[in-house]
């Protein structure tokens, strides 16, 4: 795309791309805001995702989705082709391109700070040419060796996410005595193969991986145990949004709540792991989550009393 418009709702369009947009510079990962948990938007240019998957079929209609994110505040849109839930099929390198770098491209172009989402190291090269400026991937215990390579190379900061398996085998490895400490050390075990490569400490990104080979028990424990992450000594990712976990929690009269029913839920966590020192988090619904992210700063900055001497 050689240009771009306003989001719908933004202006008179009555189209998703009519109205063009000169590009603006380049957004930098060292201008991020600091002070503050960031909120990275998630954008699935998929059919089969399980909460949005089939909404943004077109190009036009997943960049007028990350448009419309980027205007509410998301500090990082992050753009997947292929879909990471228990269970989803497989796609090629060259599908999941054809649906994603138009749409990074034309992000980038709108000034949006772009993180790719995939686990194959020569989308994340192809992405990083179209202007993405973060690798986020979920593979886990199976990084690709190109993969390290590429994120050393690049110098790109890098989310490195705990999962065991794939899509289809992950939840049959969802097996921990305790799952904070086991989770630690597979991802420092990762981390050494990064290292080995030649990737900087600076440049790793710690996610925990809900819901990748972990059942609601353990995402819970993970939540409740966040800063036993600290001790590898990176930014940590919290990426609970909408996820099965919060469903069940949310269940009424045997239901589990839909996908789009989840994003209060998901907003009350992301308040937590602001307050407990999160990076960032990564979420379907931004405004909810940035207003979440601006509360547990403000009260962050609130001076704790001092004791009153008690007197006799």
């Amino acid at each position: 795309m050689d240009s771009l418009a306003a989001a719908p709702g933004t202006g008179p369009a009555t189209s998703p791309l009519p109205i063009l947009r000169k590009p603006r510079p380049a957004a930098r990962f060292e201008d991020l805001p600091t002070g503050r948990t960031l909120v990275m938007g998630i954008l699935n240019v998929t059919p089969d995702s399980f909460s949005d998957g089939g909404k943004h079929p077109t190009a036009d209609t997943a960049v007028a989705a990350g448009l419309r994110m980027l205007y509410a505040g998301a500090d990082i849109i992050d753009v997947g082709g292929e879909s990471t839930r228990p269970g989803a099929e497989d796609v090629t390198p060259e599908e999941e391109q054809r649906r994603v770098l138009p749409v990074i491209q034309a992000l980038v172009k709108a000034g949006a700070l772009v993180s790719i989402d995939t686990t194959h190291a020569s989308t994340a090269a192809a992405a990083l040419k179209a202007g993405a400026a973060i690798i986020n991937d979920v593979s886990g215990l199976t990084i690709e060796p190109e993969m390290a390579e590429l994120v050393a190379a690049s110098k790109v900061p890098y989310v490195l996410t705990h999962r065991r398996g794939d899509a289809r085998t992950m939840n049959s490895l969802a097996e921990y005595t305790d799952v904070a400490g086991e989770v630690v050390a597979e991802l420092a075990g990762v981390r050494d193969k990064l290292y080995a490569a030649g990737v900087s400490p600076e440049q790793i990104i710690v996610d925990p991986g809900l819901g990748f080979a972990k059942n609601d028990s353990h995402n819970w424990e993970l939540l409740q145990n966040l800063d036993q992450l600290d001790s590898l000594g990176h930014r940590v990712l919290v990426a609970a949004s909408r996820k099965r976990f919060l469903g069940t929690l949310l269940t009424v009269a045997g239901k589990s709540a839909a996908p789009e029913e989840r994003d209060g839920a998901t907003a009350a966590i992301t308040a937590i792991s602001a307050a407990r020192g999160a990076w960032a988090v990564r979420v379907h619904d931004v405004g909810p989550s940035l207003d979440a992210v601006k509360v547990a700063s403000r009260m962050a900055a609130v001076p704790t009393p001092q004791a009153v001497p008690k007197t006799h």
